[in-house]
């Protein structure tokens, strides 16, 4: 994409395609970034010179005006590049769309202030990920005007270039134990990032751990207090919002790898044997879409709940073994060729194992499932 293009596309707010057109820059230091263990810094500097930091944000509020749908298909071309810098990105990505969610189909004003900060300032927002689940991890105290927090969050993807953690911490009050929601800067003595991000794959997300030692927050800083270890409508919208946007860019991925491994076969004779295995890589991968589209139908209907939360964990689940699968087929499809680190296709074998990972993992998903269908309650099974 030219830069004239690059620019009426940022004008117009179609992130998809300014995705598109930085695909090359994105991709250039994929491999490096994997090699060295290192976050993509720059990319996340591509990123926000190209309006995408605030591509979430409601229109009305200055951002893009990008809805979940537009957004997921941005991650997804950006997987394609650069798994890493795809998923790291899903994480500030979801951290916007769900009060951007709550502004439209709530009337939250209470979001509007961070919002705009966004659209403003282009900060980028951190998540926690398993650490800030239903359970809730840290401890917080109360004192004078507010609380004093501390806590390790793990997998906190992004962290070199955050500027505001969301996350929580466990405050035990009455014999009760409650999560207390907040944002804690990045840039706050009482808070550092340890190097802790040495993986399998996904190596250039930087999910390191965040370290947070007596930071304050004030009470007015509390977004949310919530008992802790059961589903609160608040998580329905976050899981229903956030995980088609997260399996975006393993989709990517598995693109990715798609790509790699025809380009690679193509150099082979074809075989009957090989004709087959391009065969049930092509129904893995559009088993994932299905499945992925499965997660977007239920954001779009507007109505976060414990169904909402059900059909996207289990099309979750679908995604993440037909991803999986299809770039098991990419490698075997590939051949020795695709052994090698230098065509690529090992880093997306590495990276689609994240898929694995998220909340919620096989386990509590099929017990969810399980219980809904049985009619018991599904409060605690997290």
């Amino acid at each position: 994409m030219s830069l004239t293009a690059e620019k009426r596309a940022v004008e117009t707010g179609d992130a998809v395609t300014i995705a598109e057109g930085l695909s090359e820059r994105i991709g250039a230091g994929a491999a490096r970034a994997d090699a060295e263990d290192r976050f993509v810094a720059e990319n996340y500097g591509l990123l926000k010179d190209a309006g995408l930091v605030e591509a979430g944000v409601p229109a009305e509020l200055g951002g893009g005006g990008a809805e979940v749908r537009e957004l997921a298909g941005m991650l997804r071309v950006l997987g394609r590049a650069c798994g890493s810098t795809a998923l790291a990105f899903s994480m500030h990505t979801h951290q916007v769309a769900i009060p951007a969610w709550r502004w439209r189909h709530q009337k939250i004003a209470a979001v509007e202030p961070l919002l705009r900060r966004v659209a403003a300032e282009r900060i980028v927002l951190l998540s926690s990920g398993g650490s800030d689940w239903i359970a809730g991890s840290g401890t917080a105290v109360r004192v004078e005007g507010g609380y004093r927090v501390s806590g390790r969050k793990v997998f906190t993807s992004g962290a070199e270039a955050g500027d505001l953690l969301m996350t929580g911490a466990v405050l035990e009050e009455g014999g009760e134990r409650f999560v207390l929601h907040f944002g804690a800067p990045m840039k706050a003595k009482e808070v550092r990032v340890e190097d802790t991000w040495h993986t399998l794959g996904m190596r250039g997300t930087g999910s390191h751990d965040v370290v947070i030692d007596g930071l304050f927050v004030p009470e007015a800083g509390v977004a949310l207090k919530r008992k802790a270890g059961e589903w609160h409508p608040l998580f329905q919208i976050i899981a229903t919002t956030a995980f088609p946007l997260v399996y975006a860019a393993y989709l990517g991925v598995a693109d990715r790898a798609r790509e790699i491994a025809l380009g690679l076969a193509r150099k082979r004779a074809m075989t009957p044997d090989l004709r087959s295995l391009v065969g049930r890589m092509e129904t893995e991968l559009r088993g994932a879409e299905i499945a992925h589209g499965a997660m977007l139908a239920a954001v779009e209907r507007n109505a976060p709940s414990a169904d909402s939360v059900n059909e996207v964990m289990m099309a979750k689940t679908l995604v993440a073994d037909h991803a999986i699968r299809a770039v098991e087929l990419a490698m075997e499809l590939a051949g020795g060729a695709g052994f090698y680190r230098a065509a690529g296709l090992e880093r997306c074998f590495r990276d689609i194992q994240g898929a694995r990972y998220h909340p919620m993992q096989k386990g509590a998903q099929a017990q969810y499932a399980g219980a809904l269908a049985l009619g018991e309650p599904v409060a605690t099974v997290f």
